[in-house]
Order: structure tokens, then C-alpha cells, then sequence
């Protein structure tokens, strides 16, 4: 971490020592890949400035509003609709809300369809949630955003980075002593292009409010709200690195993915009087690690001390954290958030927020923390526009989870928290995210609202093993407890839905329901770089094996590496540092005898095909950006996936493995296998509405021109053509494998096919 002064004047700099921290990339969390960076960024007076500006802007909106209104007339004059409603439920699959409609577990979205429409909307390719939820806010494919995976590779070091945002250190600095305080401002740059649409709508003074769409960190200005959802780090600058305490020996040593582990060690000089003078058990005392403090010059990371005592009957932990008030801990229920501050240096501090769960206490005692997150109410990073905007929530609804990927499936991977742990830090989540939702509901009257929830998508990665009983992931797992899991998810998400219909009742609302992508099963890990070992493709240095992140492999001889979830690179000359593919011929030659060989590839365990389609980059994409993508786009077929490996640069010894992981559901698979949904209460005139025409409908329903380069057009009907289709409930018919078949068909929701139809 490195801190800096931020002072828009840099008068006052020796004054102003709250400061600006950069943490760079740590390990990876919830997805494969290394970290977006910290930046701590904030003086006491730069936060009173704004706090008092977003008190001014809220109490003068009002006028302003009136202002932009005699200025340039009613931007609504032409709009279809006053406002427009869309919930994202990400990983909401099409299959499995119409098998619990017709189960009648989800009667609101089911009248939502009644309404208007209900259809399978096509995904992206890759379909992954960081492209396809770009390609909604910017309405152009992952050639034109620049967004095609959750990593990517430096072409000048190899060296995974993060495909959305790029965290660097102030280049100047001053020392004082010991410590090492930089004057310029670090860099938080969005790597994503294009522009969202809702900045044109603000431009044409149609306010929005988005909360928690994916790929918005940092946050651009616009007129409108806006919080940051996925890629937002922790204060370690990762996707998640959650801490777990325990006294289990055995344990010890484990390596955690996606988290650390810290022993704790018993004495008989444990048990004693605590602070209220009754009798206690065991005491442990141990630290919280934070983020790595670079204002030292000798570097190294800030630290919480932190005491356990053990009640005498066994049944709860008192926890003591320096700059907290004690607080009692009981099993299996997570604390509220809890405020950490660490100190920089004197007079600086760098605060975060995290939830303790006690795993168990007894015999032996375990902790879980969360990953420390960016504390809302006095943000590290710009992580809401305005800056007040967060702490607006947080003092509105309370403290609440600001990582990108908040839901810690890493934890559960590694078994470090149970399922019904990992289902009550989900619906904690939830409650959140649906209290910010009514907030910005409320307060706009006119324009738009877009509200991103995580929980879908996370439960059925989680628990997708509970709907194939013959699943890896299984084995010495519980498979029957948490089996209505996933349906629970929708459950919940239906009933949003009602209350959302409620509140808007009669009013001139357009309500949206979509989907990123759907989901399906992931049995099975391709390591596409131990297949292109096998054939030739890459070389690794003799008398080496393969670490993370494409170690020890031998450029000069290398042809093809793979990292990420998307596909294939080629070592291109002229564009990686090594390269030694030519172009024209002999690249051209190479990527078709990869994509054919990719096409026929088999399992060796079960006969099946792993992979049901390549796309060769620049025959796909036409965008600016094209030479950015994996040279070969692997579309896996059902089952499959790119192994857990793979994603992170490995060569293991076998190409082909079983997925073993509680994280047992995926997307990452030929986008036809995965289209998402949508559900709206006005009807459309397209048999197969895509998520790229999303943008430029809702322009259009606003009566606003979309600009010429996105790559949508208008599905919504408008008032003429309202009556031919209002009331028809089409849906794609899938089959049990998810691949779209035919073109459309008319179902009604016993689930008999129309006659009238042809699928």
C-alpha cells in the first residue's frame, strides 16, 4: 500500500496526512485471478467537502431540476415511458424459471410474462458476467468494450492482470523519516470502452440510478447515482481474501485458496478474569492482517490485535479487537459489520468493514472473518458518484458489503464455512442490496432505476452438485439438505418481482427482469494447456514442471498458452514479447488446425465431446479491440468447463479432471448452452431479443436516440403494435442439454406446445 496526500489545492499537504493507498494485485478469490489493486484515497477535508456538497446537491436538486427544465425543455417529450425498472438477477437460467413456473413457485414473474413477455435473451460470447454485463451498459459486443474475460495477460510481461481496472502508484513522493508519503494521486483507471448509456441519458438530463451492475469500478461521472458492483477490491486490493482462526493442528498448515489461515495455539495461562470480572475459559490472542502498509519504508502489513475468550459454558467467544467495543460471538450466526481501523501512521487510518462467524466452539475453536471490505460510510476508494452516494446508503440502510464479489464462495470451496453458512451470508447480502433498491425506487419518479443482484448466480454455482446426484463435487458432501437451494433463490427473486409490481402499480413504469446469462453443470475441468502440451502447442523449459501462471514455460518454443476462462492465445509476433507466430499464413494455419483439433476433442473418461465450438477471434469480432481477445473463443459443451488450472496459467500432468469443488455450476460454455432471460410487462416484437439490444431499447423507450455505434436495435413494441402480441407468452424450447433448439415456440404454462407453431 502506498499513501499520498489528496488535497485539490496540494497547499496544504503537510496538514492533510489522511492519505491515499495503493495495494497491488494480491491473490486471487472468487474468480481466478489476481486482484484490482487498493487505493486509499481521502483527507478529513476532502470528506467533510463532500459530504457538505451532497447535502447542497440533495437539498437543491429540486430547483436544478426545475432550472434543466426551462433550459432545455422536457427531455420526456418523446419517451414511451416515464421510467424504466430493470432488476438483474445475474445467472438467472431460462430453463429453471420455467420449470418453477410451471411448478407454480414463481407466480410473479409468471403474471410479469402474462403481462408482457417472457423469452430466453441471448448472451455474449464469452459468456461470463464481466463481458455480458458490459456489453448491457454499453450496447456493443466485447470487440467494442474491450472487456473479454475476468484476467488477461500482459503481452509485454505474460503476467496476468485484471481485465476491468488498473490500480497504479503515485510516480512522486516525499520522506519524512521512517515513513514514505506520496503528493501525486494514484491512478484508478476503468479499463472497460465505450460509454454507458445511462451517461447518455444523463446527458440528455434523464437521471439514473445503477446500483451494483458489474464493471463500473471506479465510477465514471454521470448524471445520475451510481454504486460500484464486481471487481471492487478489498482493502487488500483482492477479489476476496477472507481470514480463518482456529486451534485445529491439523489444519496448521493448510493452504488456503482465496483465504489465509491463522493457528491458534493454547497455553495454560489461558483461562482468567476478563474485563467484567466473571469468571472466563480459554484465551486466545492472535491479529486480524490488513492491507500491506509501503508508507513505511520498511514496508509490511497492518495488524489488528485481536483476544478470543471462550465462555466458561462453552457456548459463546467474547471477541476484543483494538478500536471495537467487545462483542459477544454465538455459533453458526454472523456478527453485524464491524467497523477495523488500521493505522498507517500517526493521525492516519485506513478503515474497513468485515463480519465475524463462529465456526464452532468447544474442543476446538474456529473463526471466520470476511474479507475486509471497503467501508461505505468512509470510502477508501471511489467506490459510488458521487463519493457521497455510499455514504448517503450506508447511513440510510447501514453499514453494507461493498466488494464486488461479496458472496465468499472461496470460503466454501475450502470448506472453511458450511453451506448454511454460505446461504446466511447470501440472504445478508440480499437484504441489502433489495433495502439500496427500494431506496432508489422511491426517489425516482421519472427515469432510470437498475438494481444488479449477485445471489442467483452465486447459490447455483454453489449448489448446482444438489441437481445431479452422480456429480464429483459430491463425495463426502451433503447432497440433500440445501437440494431446494437453488429454487430458493428464485423464490426469493419472485418475490421481489410482486413487490416491485405493487409499487409501481399503475404508473407509466417499464419493469425489466433480466439475466446475464443462465447456468448449467460443470463435472468436469479441461486444462487446455495440458492438451497443447501434448499436441506441441507449448513447451515447457526442460527439466521444469509448470507452476501458476504460465511459469517455467518456454517462450521461444511456445506457439499457443491459455489463462482466464475464455480460450486460447497464440504467441503472436509483433504483439507478445516473445512471439513466434508469423502473421498471415502461418497464424492462419495454426489457429484453423487448433480449432478443428478443439472441435473433436473427446474425454477419455467418457466418450463425450468436451467442446462444442471455437470461434477464431478475428473472424468473430469486428471491434477496434479485437486483437485484445483470445485468439481462439472455446465455446465447452455442457459439463465441462476450463479447469480450475487452467484458468490460472497451469500445465498439469492430465488434460482432463474432475471438478471436485463445491463450485459445481457454471457459464463459462458455448453461449447457446447459457442464454439469459427476460422478463417485461411491455411486449416486444423480436422472436429472439439479445442482451445487446437491452441499451438501445431503453433509449428508444425514452425517446432518445441511440448513438450510431451501438449494435442493438429497438425489441420493445410501441403503442400500434402493442395489441398483436400483448398477452402472448413465447418462450425457446430447450432441451434437457440447454442448446437452443429451432427458432421459437409458443407454450402455454401446463407446459403443451401451441400446434399453430412450428419449433
Amino acid at each position: 500500500m502506498v499513501v499520498a496526500v489528496k488535497s485539490r489545492t496540494r497547499i496544504l499537504w503537510v496538514t492533510a496526512l489522511f492519505s491515499v493507498a495503493v495495494l497491488f494485485p494480491a491473490p486471487a478469490s472468487a474468480y481466478i485471478g489476481p486482484g484490482a489493486g487498493f487505493a486509499f484515497a481521502g483527507s478529513l477535508l476532502v470528506l467533510v467537502a463532500t459530504v457538505l456538497l451532497a447535502g447542497v446537491t440533495i437539498l437543491t436538486w429540486p430547483i436544478t431540476l426545475l432550472y434543466r427544465l426551462m433550459r432545455v425543455g422536457n427531455p420526456y417529450k418523446n419517451a414511451k415511458t416515464r421510467r424504466v425498472v430493470v432488476i438483474g438477477f445475474d445467472g438467472m437460467d431460462p430453463k429453471m424459471a420455467f420449470r418453477l413456473i410451471q411448478e407454480g413457485r414463481l407466480p410473479n414473474l409468471k403474471r410479469l410474462a402474462e403481462q408482457g413477455v417472457f423469452r430466453t435473451l441471448e448472451t455474449t460470447t464469452p459468456s461470463m458476467s464481466p463481458v455480458a454485463w458490459s456489453t448491457f451498459a454499453t450496447g456493443v459486443d466485447a470487440s467494442r468494450h474491450r472487456i473479454f474475460d475476468f484476467i488477461t495477460r500482459d503481452p509485454c510481461t505474460c503476467a496476468p492482470i485484471l481485465s476491468s481496472t488498473d490500480i497504479r502508484a503515485a510516480k512522486r513522493s516525499l520522506r519524512l523519516g521512517r515513513y514514505v508519503i506520496p503528493i501525486d494521486q494514484p491512478r484508478i483507471k476503468l479499463l472497460q470502452r465505450s460509454e454507458w448509456f445511462w451517461k447518455h441519458l444523463g446527458d440528455k438530463h434523464i437521471a439514473s440510478i445503477i446500483q451494483r451492475v458489474p464493471i463500473t469500478f471506479p465510477p465514471k461521472p454521470f448524471n445520475g447515482l451510481m454504486l460500484s458492483g464486481m471487481c471492487v477490491p478489498d482493502m487488500r486490493g483482492s477479489q476476496g481474501t477472507f481470514s480463518f482462526f482456529t486451534t485445529r493442528s491439523e489444519d496448521g498448515g493448510t493452504a488456503f485458496e482465496g483465504g489465509e489461515q491463522t493457528l491458534l495455539r493454547r497455553t495454560d495461562k489461558n483461562k482468567g478474569i476478563g474485563k467484567s470480572g466473571k469468571g472466563q475459559g480459554e484465551r486466545f490472542r492472535t491479529r486480524i492482517v490488513g492491507p500491506e502498509n509501503t508508507m513505511l519504508k520498511t514496508g509490511g502489513r497492518m495488524t489488528l490485535p485481536m483476544t478470543l475468550t471462550v465462555a466458561e459454558d462453552s457456548g459463546s467467544v467474547l471477541v476484543e479487537v483494538d478500536g471495537l467495543d467487545s462483542f459477544s460471538l454465538k455459533p453458526r450466526v454472523y456478527s453485524f459489520w464491524k467497523r477495523l481501523s488500521f493505522r498507517a501512521m500517526p493521525g492516519v487510518k485506513v478503515h474497513g468493514i468485515a463480519r465475524f462467524y463462529l465456526v464452532e466452539v468447544g474442543e476446538e475453536i474456529s473463526l471466520y472473518l470476511t474479507p475486509i471490505q471497503i467501508d461505505p460510510e468512509n470510502p477508501a476508494m471511489p467506490i459510488s458518484h458521487p463519493k457521497a452516494y455510499s455514504i448517503y446508503l450506508a447511513k440510510k440502510i447501514g453499514l453494507f458489503g461493498t466488494l464486488g464479489l461479496a458472496e465468499d464462495t472461496w470460503a466454501l470451496n475450502e470448506r472453511v464455512i458450511d453451506e448454511q453458512a454460505f446461504l446466511q451470508q447470501a440472504n445478508l447480502l440480499y437484504e441489502e442490496r433489495e433495502k439500496m433498491f427500494w431506496d432508489a425506487l422511491q426517489k425516482t419518479k421519472r427515469g432510470l432505476v437498475t438494481t444488479v443482484f449477485d445471489t442467483t448466480d452465486r447459490v447455483q454455482h454453489m449448489f448446482y452438485r444438489y441437481l445431479d446426484p452422480t456429480h464429483p463435487a459430491n463425495e463426502g458432501k451433503d447432497t440433500t439438505e440445501h437440494r431446494d437451494a437453488i429454487a430458493q433463490a428464485y423464490v426469493q427473486a419472485d418475490e421481489l418481482v410482486g413487490k416491485t409490481l405493487a409499487a409501481i402499480g399503475g404508473t407509466d413504469t417499464t419493469l425489466c427482469v433480466i439475466s446475464d446469462h443462465g447456468f448449467t453443470n460443470f463435472r468436469r475441468g479441461v486444462n487446455l494447456n495440458a492438451w497443447m502440451r501434448d499436441e506441441g502447442y507449448l513447451v515447457l523449459k526442460e527439466g521444469t514442471t509448470s507452476g501458476d501462471w504460465l511459469e517455467n514455460v518456454d517462450w521461444a518454443k511456445t506457439r499457443a498458452f491459455s489463462l482466464g476462462l475464455a480460450g486460447i492465445f497464440i504467441n503472436r509476433k509483433g504483439r507478445e514479447k516473445c512471439g513466434i507466430v508469423a502473421e498471415g499464413e502461418e497464424y492462419r494455419t495454426l489457429v484453423t488446425e487448433i480449432q478443428e483439433k478443439l472441435e473433436a476433442l473427446k474425454d477419455p473418461k467418457t466418450g463425450e465431446s468436451a467442446i462444442r465450438s471455437v470461434d477464431i477471434a478475428e473472424s468473430f469480432f469486428d471491434g477496434p479491440y479485437r486483437f485484445d481477445a483470445p485468439d481462439l473463443m472455446v465455446g465447452y459443451d455442457v459439463g465441462y468447463r476450463s479447469s480450475w488450472d487452467c484458468a490460472k496459467g497451469a500445465v498439469t500432468q492430465e488434460a482432463f479432471v474432475d471438478n471436485t469443488k463445491s463450485w459445481s455450476g457454471d457459464h463459462c460454455v458455448d453461449p447457446e448452452i447459457v442464454p439469459g432471460v427476460l422478463f417485461c410487462n411491455r411486449p416486444i416484437v423480436t422472436d429472439k431479443p439479445r442482451l445487446v439490444d437491452m441499451p438501445f431499447s431503453i433509449m428508444k423507450l425514452f425517446g432518445q436516440e441511440p448513438p450510431g455505434y451501438m449494435q442493438g436495435r429497438m425489441i420493445f413494441a410501441d403503442g400500434e403494435k402493442m395489441a398483436e402480441v400483448f398477452g402472448v407468452i413465447p418462450i425457446d424450447q430447450l432441451d434437457q442439454r440447454g442448446a437452443v433448439q429451432g427458432t421459437m415456440a409458443h407454450v402455454d404454462w401446463a407446459g403443451n406446445e401451441n400446434e399453430s407453431v412450428a419449433s
